[in-house]
Order: structure tokens, then C-alpha cells, then sequence
């Protein structure tokens, strides 16, 4: 589904990825973790060219981006679903009207039905009808992260891109949207690229993790995997205090949970 080989990305003198590779398989929930400021964001943003890379090839849905046309570039951006730190909508726009942006920019729709898709999505995160109608400024933090998921979901996107999706919300609401996540993930076949900090969410809900450090992807894996891998941050993220009041959440998960395509850590291969 995703697959990044080699790639640098560098301001300036500042390199902040070089050597980079990274696999996102095709229906699974992939966390990615690493400490602040390893650049966990950046690569997103270069994954989805909103940033330039000085190196590197980057596959989407089995696609060279570099080496398709602008038109096909569009068609695979259409299949691409976004969640931005902070939920980033448009404080003039209703929720209705955010989640209709991307709709607005690829597809040629009537108003009427674009008001119905809208309709559908803000049913599809949980958000009340009449969520559709309010402003960013009249919702909680949980209801805009709910109506960004939906933005993100409008164009029934193939992959989506999580960027710190429970952050900001308290346990509670934070834990209902992992199970969100989850939910839309097997009835709909996404897979998710999620980058977060939240181990309840590395815990519950990822098939694998990837975790960035020294400019790279250090280890991707399972939550054993993890815990087997001899790095200091690892170890200190994975077993540290935080870490241990939580050790049974990964045992509960559902063991056909896991994903048959997903290799072990020692076992990563061309991504589909």
C-alpha cells in the first residue's frame, strides 16, 4: 500500500531523515512513534508532497509518484484521506462545508447530493446531525477531531493519514476514538498510517509500529517486537513506567486482529 525507500528530507544544513524505509501493508492500522522532534510529522508531509525530499522513492498504491503524470498524481491524492494535528478545519466553514472541501476539489457533484455524502460521513464518526450546521469554534475538542475524521473519509479514501489523532482528548474520548478508528478500518478496508505518542493507542488498535530515531526507522513490528528490541528509547518508551501500567492491553486484543499480509519485523519486503 505505501512504501518509502531511502529518502532524506533536509532543511537547509538541518537533515532531519536520511536512509529512510518504511512499509504500510494493505489493511492494517500502523503506528508510528518516535521521540519529539525525530521528524515523525515531516515524513508524513513528505509522503504526501507538502514538503519536498532530497532523496528517496516514495510508492503509493503500488505507484511511483514521481514518475506518473500530474493528472494520475491527482487520481491517487483522491485515494489519500487526511487527519492533521489539532484537526485543521476551516474556522469559517460549517462542519458540513469542511467535510465537502476535498469533494468540491476532485469531484463535479450536484450540491444536493454533496450535502447527503456530508450527511452520511458526520453519521459514519458519531457526530449528531445537527453537527453538520455548527462552526469549528461551537464544537469540543472530541467533535473536531470527529469532523476532520469525516473530511478525511469524504472522498472514501484507500489510505489515511492519522497525525496525532487522540491528542488533546482525555482518556475517555481518546479511547472511543481509537475503537472509532478500529471500526472504520474493518468495515471499511482502510489502511491507516497513524502517527501518535499515545501507547493506549499502540496498544489497542495498531497491527504493527514503525519507530523513528537517529533520522530512520529504527525497528517495524509488532508490540513484541518492540519489547524485544534492544535500543535505549525503545526499552525507555515500551517499558518505562507509563508502560507498565498498562502491560495487559496488548494481551487482550483480539489475536485475529492481527494482519496475515504484515511480516515480523525481521521479515519487511516490498510493500503491495
Amino acid at each position: 500500500m505505501l512504501s518509502v525507500r531511502d529518502v532524506k528530507v533536509a532543511f537547509g544544513a538541518n537533515t532531519v531523515l536520511e536512509n529512510l524505509d518504511l512499509d504500510v501493508y494493505r489493511g492494517e492500522i500502523l503506528g508510528f512513534v518516535g521521540g519529539s522532534g525525530t521528524g515523525k510529522s515531516v515524513l508524513m508531509r513528505a509522503i504526501l508532497r507538502l514538503i519536498p525530499r532530497q532523496k528517496g522513492i516514495i510508492r503509493i498504491l503500488g505507484e511511483d509518484y514521481d514518475k506518473v503524470g500530474e493528472a494520475r498524481k491527482v487520481e491517487l491524492d483522491s485515494r489519500l484521506g487526511v487527519l492533521f494535528q489539532q484537526g485543521a478545519l476551516f474556522s469559517s466553514l460549517t462542519v458540513r462545508e469542511n467535510i465537502q472541501v476535498p469533494m468540491r476539489e476532485y469531484l463535479d457533484l450536484p450540491k444536493k447530493l454533496m450535502d447527503e455524502l456530508a450527511e452520511l460521513k458526520i453519521e459514519m464518526v458519531g457526530l449528531a446531525a445537527d453537527a453538520a450546521d455548527k462552526y469549528p469554534s461551537e464544537l469540543s475538542g472530541g467533535m473536531i477531531k470527529r469532523a476532520a475524521l469525516a473530511r478525511a473519509l469524504a472522498l472514501d479514501p484507500d489510505l489515511v493519514f492519522l497525525d496525532e489523532p487522540t491528542s488533546g482528548l482525555d482518556p475517555i474520548g481518546a479511547a472511543e476514538f481509537d475503537e472509532l478508528i478500529a471500526q472504520l478500518r474493518d468495515t471499511l478496508g482502510l489502511t491507516v498510517y497513524m502517527v501518535t505518542h499515545d501507547l493506549d493507542s499502540l496498544f489497542s488498535v495498531c497491527d504493527r509500529i514503525a519507530v523513528l530515531g537517529q533520522k530512520h526507522v529504527l525497528v517495524e513490528g509488532t508490540i513484541d517486537d518492540m519489547l524485544a528490541f534492544d535500543d535505549p528509547w525503545v526499552k525507555s518508551y515500551f517499558k518505562g513506567k507509563r508502560a507498565r501500567r498498562i502491560p495487559d492491553r496488548g494481551g487482550e486484543r483480539d489475536a485475529g486482529h492481527e494482519r496475515d499480509t504484515a511480516p515480523a519485523a525481521s521479515e519487511k519486503s516490498e510493500a503491495n
